[in-house]
């Protein structure tokens, strides 16, 4: 038991930094979303690995 506590909490705090990204709209991309919203979530997941990678 008190090893399958430790490798959890192992896990869980090598995932931590993980929660610290996330990504923040830009006004400009607000509003684009506002002006031209993605028509369906195929569109929305292209906008959302757009941002990710940079482009």
């Amino acid at each position: 038991m008190t090893r399958a506590f430790a490798a959890f909490l192992a896990l869980l705090v090598a995932a931590a930094p993980l929660t610290a990204c996330t990504h923040h709209r830009t006004f400009g991309e607000k509003v684009r979303d506002t002006v031209d919203p993605p028509k369906g979530p195929v569109e929305k997941a292209g906008r959302a690995v757009d941002r990710a990678t940079g482009n």
